[in-house]
């Protein structure tokens, strides 16, 4: 009965209503992780379009604007790097979820879509008719279909298709038994692959993306709408009064993440330093303590070229970008391209490959080269240190690119259109 009251409410209320809003995100660490900083960015951006939004988060959670309600599922937390694969206490295995959620990752698995939605489903439970439109981003677990079922209208957005970080990471692993593990780890998909095909409006960020997770998930396209990110221009923006340096290269980037391409940057770096430059590589991240990406650094000679920043807090990385000669973003895969355009946002010269939705994103403001290829990478990189007028020219393009297509107002209300989209049809 509760359902058929909520058909009717949403149905009724005009383009002019503010809408009740739920945003569900599994995980939203605001400090890295595309998740996090699209949940932050697009609430904001909704709310100040008068609109009321509730975000309904698993741990890490996100650090959201004032007059967006943040709702906390706690969980067992087990990959927080404070306390990494803790034994839980029996007090907590006596819950159902808590022990699925245990075993799995106990047995090498990725559990927290599954039981954040299971959670989920019962918080949305207790609040019937609350909401007009619930909106997933990327858990697309069973406890989805529930909600569902509850008769809200419910859209989800998939960033990029999760099939392609499996691939290359099974691809990068180094011998057989890590390659299981990569496996193991990934066996969400077929679930996710599952839930996707019963959902009518699936947001996506690029039209790259719309293709690769049509192909990949089996789902016709006419189900997705392509809304680009927005770009946060009250963190990136250009830098006045700072000079640039020369030879500076930078770059942001999950540095042990092998879809990320950072091996290939470094490799084009070993052949510019035999060019007799003396080019540096700035590194927005910090790798692995004895992972792939350190013993790169230190085989190839070029720890005294090489500096990683760590994380940085969000009123530095306009700083950054203000001294570098160039960014480079050497993705062999994106589903949208966010470092292009931060990049962009503050008025540096970028080269990037043509990974994924990256040439979207870039247009003709940018040099575009094939993923994957350090010469490329090298000869983009030596024609820009070469050409400062031409470092000016893409700077200028680039950042006017970005404040013409990219802003979140721009996605926020695109957002809203699907989301009145699916209620009509809901109702």
């Amino acid at each position: 009965m509760e359902a058929h009251v909520l058909s009717r409410k949403t149905k009724t209320k005009s383009n002019g209503e503010p809408l009740n809003i739920c945003l569900l995100t599994y995980r939203g660490n605001p400090s890295c992780g595309g998740q996090g900083i699209y949940i932050k960015h697009l609430s904001k951006a909704l709310r100040e379009l008068g609109h009321n939004v509730d975000v309904v988060s698993g741990p890490p959670y996100p650090n959201l604007e004032d007059g967006v309600t943040l709702h906390r599922i706690p969980s067992l937390d087990l990959y927080n790097p404070e306390n990494l694969f803790r034994v839980p206490t029996l007090r907590e295995l006596t819950s159902p979820i808590n022990l699925l959620e245990w075993l799995d990752v106990s047995s090498g698995g990725f559990p927290e879509p599954l039981t954040f939605s299971i959670r989920a489903y019962r918080f949305l439970r207790q609040r019937p008719g609350y909401y007009d439109i619930i909106h997933d981003n990327q858990c697309l677990a069973y406890g989805i279909l529930k909600i569902k079922e509850m008769g809200l209208p419910t859209v989800a957005t998939i960033h990029h298709p999760i099939t392609v970080d499996r691939e290359t990471e099974i691809k990068s692993a180094e011998v057989w038994w890590k390659k299981l593990k990569v496996m193991r780890w990934y066996t969400f998909i077929g679930m996710q692959k599952r839930v996707t095909k019963r959902l009518s409006h699936i947001i996506t960020v690029s039209d790259r993306s719309k293709q690769d997770i049509s192909k990949e998930f089996s789902v016709p396209t006419h189900r997705f709408r392509v809304i680009a990110n927005g770009v946060n221009t009250d963190i990136f923006y250009p830098l006045n009064g700072i000079k640039r340096d020369e030879n500076h290269i930078m770059v942001t980037n999950s540095a042990d993440t092998p879809l990320k391409g950072l091996r290939f940057l470094l490799e084009a770096l070993v052949a510019i330093r035999k060019t007799k430059r003396d080019v540096r590589l700035t590194v927005i991240g910090k790798p692995k303590k004895g992972g792939v990406i350190e013993r790169l650094v230190r085989d190839l000679g070029v720890s005294s070229n090489v500096h990683f920043t760590g994380r940085i807090r969000d009123d530095e990385f306009a700083h950054y970008y203000a001294k570098a000669t160039i960014a480079v973003v050497p993705s062999l895969y994106e589903g949208f391209g966010l470092p292009a355009g931060e990049a962009m946002a503050c008025k540096v010269p970028v080269i990037s490959t043509t990974g994924g939705a990256l040439p979207e994103v870039v247009g003709d403001a940018g040099i575009l080269v094939p993923p994957g290829n350090a010469k490329e990478l090298e000869k983009a990189i030596l024609f820009l240190l070469d050409h400062p007028e031409e470092r000016k020219r893409l700077a200028e393009k680039g950042y006017n690119r970005v404040m013409k297509h990219f802003t979140w107002r721009n996605a926020a209300l695109k957002h809203l259109d699907v989301y009145r989209e699916a209620i009509n049809d809901h109702g």
